[in-house]
């Protein structure tokens, strides 16, 4: 399974990459705090992943987070406060060129590397003797490494929570993948979609009911197809991409604390 990822290299050709990545460097937001540090997971050889853990109890839920296309590990510590407020320790990692993780960003690459940062969480959570439930989501961008750990790992979380997140990219992307085939062939068949199918944990998605960047009818198509009867879709009322949590932090935070506390 850790192998398909390679089926997203069809993605790795730079006019999908420059509109996909935003990367941006963090190398001086290192300093630890009596809420939250920062960790670096090897994923091959040469290339570490910059991650950040912003905890409070160590029998709290635990969630392994990738965030979206813009944004930094590093800058969640609002929502890592209010995370911890509702019973959630937060680990968010980051992607290759973002904040102070080695490497250049690319789609095979971001899905290849989630496998072996699944593996560290796991591995410090026990370490660490954090004992609460274990817990994946994904923002935006980060939807698709979240899908695809839940479809590879199905007994390793007890829960899948997908924010403002597409079904299969290509929905998204797939005029830039025809625009980079030589010729103008058609593209070849792409992955994603086969993953959100073959999901049986419990789910929640959230997605703004305007949201301008990923419609709304991807979080919707999610919801359909999740082969789990547990599931439930909440949309934040008047909320676009990159207002989700400011427009809905009330109903947002509520429906994750339910969802975690009824399955953690």
């Amino acid at each position: 399974m850790a192998e398909r990822w390679q089926e997203y290299k069809v993605f790795d050709h730079p006019a999908i990459l420059n509109f996909v990545f935003y990367p941006r460097r963090d190398y001086y937001r290192t300093a630890d705090s009596e809420r939250s540090r920062g960790y670096r997971v090897p994923v091959e050889d040469g290339v570490d992943i910059s991650c950040r853990f912003y905890f409070g109890d160590a029998q709290n839920a635990n969630l392994l987070f990738f965030h979206g296309n813009g944004e930094l590990a590093g800058e969640y510590e609002d929502i890592g406060d209010a995370f911890n407020n509702i019973g959630l320790n937060l680990m968010v990692a980051d992607y290759r060129g973002y904040g102070s993780s080695g490497g250049r960003p690319s789609v095979s690459g971001m899905m290849r590397d989630a496998h072996p940062i699944a593996k560290w969480f796991h591995q410090f959570l026990s370490e660490k003797d954090y004992t609460g439930g274990r817990f994946i989501m994904g923002r935006s961008l980060g939807s698709g490494p979240a899908i695809e750990l839940a479809a590879a790992y199905p007994a390793d979380f007890k829960g899948l929570v997908i924010e403002s997140g597409f079904c299969d990219i290509a929905d998204l992307l797939g005029r830039m993948v025809k625009m980079a085939q030589p010729g103008g062939r058609p593209a070849p068949p792409t992955p994603g979609f086969d993953r959100v199918v073959k999901i049986a944990m419990p789910t929640l998605v959230i997605h703004g009911e305007y949201d301008s960047i990923v419609p709304l009818d991807q979080g919707e198509k999610i919801f359909r197809n999740l082969a789990t009867a547990d599931k439930k879709m909440v949309v934040i009322p008047e909320a676009d991409h990159n207002t989700i949590f400011a427009e809905g932090m009330e109903l947002y935070l509520h429906e994750l604390g339910v969802f975690v506390r009824k399955h953690g």
